[in-house]
């Protein structure tokens, strides 16, 4: 009897960290799940997985800011899918020091933890947002690193990390930086579930920010099968590089919005709020994806089109049990 192969993944109870969880066990592996400790025990998104995905893996609550609880983390683990960050650009112009303690110190203990026990792969997130706004279009993984705020900074650092671990130690690392990806589960921070779920709870008056930034939106299942893609390949073929995981088009937020309504098949009337706009400098005005390097090295390119993926986005939401989890009636930063 064959034993499915062991996986860890940190931030496994956050958005796109529990569809990969969820992709892995319909893929054939165990996975071993880390969920940032609260004393609530709450597993976050992982507690609404089918129990029979559920019974494949193995929660554990800890904190990447701790050594000691990734090191038993990824512990026997042939594979570690590194997640855990901190996400909201806007609060990182808050709470700087949090970003560094969790994105870069987290991520050296995840580097660390791997040099140590041998673990046989890593592959460590990024973020398009570590471009800033586009120089050359489409961005390619050699685009100048731009980081505009201090979550792209605190991101940006953690990436250095693992080019370095693979420089220095031979490192099995890979880094995987997706554009803005999207979905069911999404925080309301971000501008896609904040345009549904103002519609769903019933709003026509949709407040955001500046509408003239563009984005390369890319659906949560496609981006799950690019983690994959990159976590299974032949080793020699990814391993010490960085690959941009987008759809290759882009869209503005004022004409995303306007597709959303189409979508929900409901009028919007769309108003700017100043409280939502990123200070002077900080805003990204363009993100688009070149993915050609993910695609040659693992065949992955994405399956979903936007009108697509909005469409099953809005349907989660619409859903009153999925809306009642979220704070449709206030600006969460």
């Amino acid at each position: 009897m064959t034993t499915a192969p062991l996986v860890a993944v940190t931030g496994a109870e956050g958005f796109i960290g529990s569809h990969l969880t969820e992709a892995l066990v319909a893929t054939g592996h165990r996975v071993r799940a880390m969920a940032q400790y609260n004393s609530f025990s709450s597993y976050g998104w992982l507690e609404t997985l089918p129990p029979e995905t559920l019974a494949e893996v193995d929660i554990v609550l800890g904190d990447v800011r701790d050594p000691g609880s990734v090191h038993d983390l990824l512990q026997d683990a042939e594979t570690a899918y590194h997640l855990a960050a901190l996400i909201a650009i806007p609060y990182s112009y808050r709470a700087p020091h949090s970003y560094v303690d969790t994105n870069i110190t987290g991520t050296l203990n995840v580097l660390e933890a791997v040099r140590q026990l041998g673990t046989p792969r890593l592959v460590h997130t990024s973020t398009s947002e570590t471009y800033g706004t586009a120089q050359t279009v489409p961005i390619t993984e050699d685009h100048p690193i731009n980081t505009q705020s201090p979550y792209a900074a605190s991101k940006a650092g953690g990436d250095r990390l693992a080019d370095s671990y693979h420089a220095s130690f031979d490192t099995p690392v890979i880094t995987l930086r997706p554009f803005n990806t999207y979905g069911p589960r999404q925080s309301m921070r971000a501008v896609i579930p904040t345009v549904i779920g103002q519609i769903a709870a019933g709003s026509r008056r949709i407040t955001l920010g500046d509408l003239r930034p563009t984005r390369d939106f890319t659906y949560v299942e496609d981006t799950a099968r690019a983690f994959l893609a990159v976590g299974t390949a032949p080793l020699d073929q990814v391993a010490g590089r960085t690959f941009n995981a987008g759809t290759g088009t882009e869209i503005s937020i004022g004409d995303l919005v306007r597709l959303i309504g189409k979508v929900m098949n409901t009028d919007l009337d769309i108003h700017e709020d100043d409280q939502r706009v990123r200070p002077t400098g900080s805003e990204v005005m363009r993100l688009i994806a070149d993915a050609t390097r993910l695609h040659h090295a693992t065949g992955w390119e994405p399956a979903h089109t936007l009108e697509e993926g909005l469409t099953h986005t809005a349907t989660f939401f619409s859903d009153p049990a999925n809306l009642a989890r979220y704070k449709t009636d206030i600006y969460n930063i």
